[in-house]
């Protein structure tokens, strides 16, 4: 994906960015590796905006539970301990950066990073979000959940949003300890098996299933650290559109950026810093949105 408007803007805004803020990207299609080419569903609500949002995300009798299907720690270090990866960043091979192909449905994705990222919740954001029926992924920290344990179950109750996995202390998913924006990434396949585990089990618990996807600290993967993922029975959720610049954009910025999504877009934003820019931006761009007819999904709607 060529870099745009988007990406320079985010080095404008954000400068060396820290906790969970994410640089921009442009909103081109990805590279044939990172994108998904799976079925589709729709979904109605209150509004045109989504479908049948009256049960959760599907967990298919096809996917094992967690403990049955996950490999050891041993065996993936076994298996990937001596493999040197050969592409780092953003968009990655095994990196879902948008809807498939076909699709005119856009999915709003929210991070929840935890710990020094933040432990705030927006409700303002999720008020919205309910208010409208517009349903949306939250990727949700370790630190986060254990911090709003109240929180955490009225969200997870709740049939327009799926819990992804935002790891367990946030970190960049590397098997080489890269970083990104200052923050340490997992320094061999080892511990990018626990960053991944560790909150997957978890959710498993809290949930009764495991989750579905992940997203790292950060969002930063090498390829390898993707496969990894893979393996553990999760799919990696990048983004097409940087919805609110790590949480630091205005509530003008991220209500511009959201509605120039296109359709298949996955956008992320925050909801871990009350009283930024993202809720009146979302607020003020779905609307729009939804005037024009485009309808808001969860991951697991369409993948």
């Amino acid at each position: 994906m060529a870099l745009s408007r988007r990406a320079l803007l985010a080095a404008v805004a954000g400068g060396a960015l820290t906790g969970c803020r994410t640089r921009r990207v442009a909103e081109g299609p990805a590279s044939p590796s990172a994108s998904a080419t799976v079925s589709a569903a729709g979904t109605p609500s209150a509004t045109p905006s989504v479908a049948p949002i009256g049960t959760p995300p599907a967990t298919p009798s096809a996917v094992p539970p967690a403990a049955s299907r996950e490999r050891t720690r041993a065996q993936m270090v076994q298996r990937y301990g001596g493999t040197a990866p050969r592409d780092w960043g953003l968009e990655v091979a095994g990196v879902i950066t948008e809807l498939p192909e076909g699709e005119s449905a856009m999915a709003l994705t929210f991070d929840a990073c935890g710990g020094p990222g933040g432990n705030g919740y927006d409700a303002e954001l999720i008020g919205f979000l309910r208010g409208r029926g517009v349903a949306a992924t939250l990727f949700l920290n370790a630190r986060w959940i254990d911090a709003n344990p109240d929180v955490f179950e009225q969200l997870a109750a709740d049939p327009l949003f799926e819990i992804g996995n935002h790891g367990t202390i946030h970190r960049p998913l590397s098997v080489t300890g890269r970083s990104a924006y200052g923050i340490a990434g997992t320094g061999d396949v080892g511990e990018v098996y626990d960053e991944v585990t560790g909150n997957a089990h978890k959710l498993t618990e809290l949930l009764g299933h495991p989750p579905r996807f992940f997203r790292s600290g950060t969002a930063h993967y090498d390829d390898v650290a993707t496969r990894v993922v893979a393996d553990l029975g999760e799919r990696v959720a990048g983004f097409t559109v940087n919805g609110d610049g790590g949480a630091t954009l205005s509530a003008a910025e991220v209500r511009r950026e959201v509605a120039s999504a296109p359709p298949r877009a996955i956008v992320i934003g925050h909801m871990n810093h009350p009283g930024g820019g993202t809720a009146p931006g979302v607020a003020a761009a779905v609307p729009g949105l939804l005037a024009a007819g485009r309808r808001f999904v969860r991951l697991s709607d369409m993948m």
